[in-house]
């Protein structure tokens, strides 16, 4: 049995220190992703997204673990976040943002795996937003990023010492937001919640 330790191997991407904003450049990954539009907290499709993120991964897995002899960890879950053009996130409402949901993939995870499963899951569940979902290899480049510590809600001010951090370094933003989430508000205290909070950026233009 081959055992994969992405969670050691990636730790630098997925395990930033809370007490300064980093600068580093992300190696493409896979990532299996599911686009949609509205309220992370209202909105049925962004449940349906992660419902079905979550389903594909842990079949994934287990089809390869068994069929190839290959075991890993299934990752965090993700989030690319925008709103309308020009509006901050702390002024857009909720229910404007578009995001997409996804979870990263090890290299074994070939499309021939991706689309199997799709029907492995198919033939077992009924999830509206199954045919949403592709597999699609995510090249963030250069980034910025920190740990938050605490609520989702209370992130803002993490996310200003970022853009702070990136300007002050000569960069300016390019991209999406990116959330990785490192705890479940489900089990976790909201002020023991753990999110990556990252930002790609490019170089201030020198015109």
């Amino acid at each position: 049995m081959k055992r994969l330790d992405l969670k050691k191997d990636l730790k630098r991407f997925y395990v930033p220190s809370p007490k300064q904003v980093d600068l580093l450049q992300v190696p493409p990954m896979n990532f299996i992703m599911v686009d949609g539009k509205g309220d992370p907290n209202t909105s049925k499709a962004y449940r349906d997204a992660i419902d079905v993120l979550f389903n594909l991964s842990y079949t994934l897995k287990f089809a390869i673990k068994k069929e190839d002899g290959v075991d890993y960890p299934v990752m965090a879950l993700e989030g690319l976040w925008s709103t309308p053009q020009g509006v901050p996130f702390a002024l857009a409402d909720r229910d404007s943002w578009s995001w997409t949901s996804m979870i990263m993939q090890p290299d074994c995870v070939s499309n021939e795996w991706f689309h199997r499963t799709i029907e492995m899951v198919r033939s077992k569940k009924d999830l509206p937003s199954l045919d949403l979902a592709r597999l699609e290899r995510f090249d963030e480049g250069l980034s910025a990023q920190i740990m938050h510590l605490g609520p989702y809600s209370a992130e803002e001010p993490t996310i200003k010492r970022i853009h702070a951090f990136i300007s002050e370094s000569g960069y300016v933003p390019r991209g999406r937001h990116h959330e990785i989430y490192l705890g479940d508000p489900r089990r976790s205290a909201p002020e023991k919640l753990r999110t990556v909070l990252r930002q790609p950026v490019e170089p201030k233009s020198r015109l």
